[in-house]
């Protein structure tokens, strides 16, 4: 956790739900604001999701909005955390990602996952089974044809940093064979990264981790459960009914508000965690001990939260979080 490039970011997944529905424009308007306030308070990084055919318009294309939101910025670096290459031509997505670092002047973190969702590939005429392998070919035919200067323009950092989104022992091993980063902060699964950098001919030392931690931050996490228990019901609900789409696996039961709402401040890392700065530094700092930790990536809002709670959120994340990780 000494490690001077770590940086603490904040992840738009822009759900706007019926239920809390605000007009489209101004949804986008508002979280283009988010990013510029989280920036002035030294935001280290600003990231964006991918996911298709959500009810609630959850972002589908990161990269139209990453370059939004970095032609807005100036300091944070601008992430994908992730996007799916598997459903994109190698050279679309280089070109596009080439550009979205050129407008932030070299701030971007390219993340790159498999997906799970049977309708997104379908959507796209693509493979599903074949998901993985299609995946690291198209990363590392995207590296190729930056490192060879076969699109114009190419980005500005040379390299870009990339990383792999991935959350099983197959996917750490394949990030780990490709050389790019691990967006999964697990020691098990690090064993399993490690030895696909060695099976790649990659130095291990050169390792690097990052996540997305399931933490909102509150001055008073009790009365913030309380409120935010309905928006998460929702992402929880969205996640775990959409995921079986496309399959013949049975939907699981719907959670409700007043289930999450039963759950104790102190119940154990899962879904998600509402805390303090001070105990998010503690817990953080235990769990990151001695990984090569870059990226600490935290949720701006879950599914369209009160303004108030996002606001807070933001201010602690960006400004009152990190030094508490350093000290």
């Amino acid at each position: 956790m000494e490690d001077p490039t770590m940086d603490v970011g904040l992840i738009f997944d822009l759900r706007n739900p019926q239920e809390w529905q605000r007009p489209w424009a101004d949804h986008y308007a508002q979280t283009l604001e988010l990013c510029e306030e989280a920036d002035r308070r030294g935001i280290g990084g600003l990231w964006f999701t991918e996911h298709h055919l959500f009810e609630d318009g959850y972002l589908p294309q990161p990269l139209t909005f990453a370059a939004a939101a970095a032609a807005r910025t100036r300091r944070a670096r601008i992430g994908t955390s992730v996007l799916l290459p598997a459903l994109r031509k190698p050279a679309q997505l280089a070109e596009e990602a080439a550009l979205v670092d050129l407008i932030s002047g070299g701030r971007l973190e390219l993340g790159m996952g498999a997906g799970y969702r049977v309708p997104e590939y379908a959507l796209f005429d693509t493979e599903f089974k074949s998901r993985f392998a299609r995946t690291g070919e198209h990363i590392a035919e995207i590296r190729r044809l930056w490192e060879e200067g076969a699109i114009t323009p190419g980005p500005i950092q040379q390299p870009v940093p990339l990383w792999g989104g991935f959350y099983g022992p197959r996917g750490a091993r394949l990030a780990g064979q490709l050389g790019i980063g691990l967006l999964h902060i697990n020691r098990d699964k690090f064993e399993h990264y490690r030895a696909g950098l060695e099976e790649g001919g990659h130095d291990p030392a050169t390792a690097r981790v990052s996540d997305l931690l399931p933490i909102i931050l509150s001055n008073d996490p009790d009365r913030a459960w309380h409120r935010v228990a309905p928006y998460l019901a929702h992402q929880l609900n969205s996640y775990q009914q959409l995921s079986v789409e496309g399959t013949d696996r049975p939907k699981p039961p719907l959670i409700k508000a007043e289930d999450l709402r039963n759950r104790t401040s102190d119940a154990p890392w899962g879904a998600l965690r509402i805390l303090t700065p001070e105990d998010a530094a503690a817990q953080i700092k235990e769990m990151t001990a001695g990984l090569p930790v870059q990226h600490l990536i935290f949720w701006a809002s879950i599914a369209g939260m009160p303004d108030d709670l996002v606001a807070e959120n933001l201010t602690l994340v960006s400004e009152k979080l990190p030094p508490l990780l350093s000290s």
